[in-house]
Order: structure tokens, then C-alpha cells, then sequence
């Protein structure tokens, strides 16, 4: 998997985070996802295409870390995930994506992206567009940890 692809998306969604929430999230060690559950409650999964690739992104949040990212940029939130939880984890994995799309434009990649589906519960499945591996990245936070996931046709 291309890191010059994967780079512009961490770096957008730590960015992301770091402006509207302000929250930092740390990287932890990449690995590869051996199946389709999400590792937290919320997971925003958006399909790109372009002239070098076609894959899949998914940003997935535990469900305290996307209260507590909610109640930054907004000033309140709920006390579970509920609809407010899922489309905020939809207009991020859009920030996320449109930041990273904008780095990549620069670089002479360009590619067209799907609209994000949010999908959310304990143990939900996130089925990637791309027949490649999946790539996952543990961010974390005092508040909880979010994942990015990626996986690119080879």
C-alpha cells in the first residue's frame, strides 16, 4: 500500500481533530486488519476512485471519544451515540477526506469520492470497496481511541 497515498488522510484527520475538536489524537503503530469489524461504535466509510486507485477509507470512533468530540465543536452532546453522533462522524470522515483529497490534488493525484455511510453498534461491520488489505491505524486520546482503516485495490 502506497504510503504517499495514506499520508495526506492521517495527516488530514489529525488536522480535522485538532481544529474543530481541539483534541489531539496520537498515532499509535500501523497493522493490518485481518476482518471486517470495527473496532469502536461509530464508523464513517467513504469509497474513492481515481486514475492510480480505487478504495475505501473508514474513520471509526469508540462511542465516548465521538460524545466528547461533539460536545468540543459544539458545545453539548448526548448521552449515547444516537443520529446527532452519526452524522458528525459523517461530516468528519467528509472533512477528513476533502483535506486529504486537496493534499493529494497538489501532489497530481486526483480522484472522486462516494458520499460517506455511516454505520453504528457493538461489533458493526465496515466492508471495504477494494479488494487490497486493510490497513489500520489506532489514534488515541485521553477521551478514547478512533481508528482510520484503509484498503486499495493492488
Amino acid at each position: 500500500m502506497n504510503v504517499e497515498f495514506i499520508n495526506p488522510f492521517l495527516s488530514s484527520m489529525l488536522n480535522v481533530m485538532s481544529t474543530m475538536a481541539q483534541m489531539e489524537l496520537i498515532p499509535e503503530k500501523p497493522r493490518l486488519k485481518k476482518n471486517e469489524v470495527a473496532m469502536g461504535d461509530v464508523s464513517g466509510l467513504i469509497g474513492m476512485v481515481s486514475d492510480q486507485a480505487k478504495g475505501s477509507l473508514s474513520i471509526t470512533f469508540e462511542g465516548g471519544l465521538a460524545l466528547a468530540t461533539m460536545k468540543k465543536m459544539v458545545g453539548e452532546a448526548p448521552d449515547e451515540v444516537n443520529e446527532e453522533i452519526i452524522d458528525l462522524v459523517g461530516e468528519i470522515t467528509n472533512m477528513v477526506t476533502g483535506g486529504a483529497k486537496r493534499m493529494l490534488s497538489e501532489k497530481g493525484i486526483e480522484f472522486d469520492m462516494a458520499t460517506p455511510i455511516v454505520v453504528s453498534g457493538a461489533n458493526h461491520s465496515i466492508h471495504h470497496k477494494a479488494k487490497g488489505p486493510i490497513v489500520i491505524i489506532p489514534l488515541k486520546n485521553e477521551l478514547g481511541r478512533a481508528y482510520i482503516e484503509f484498503s486499495f485495490d493492488e
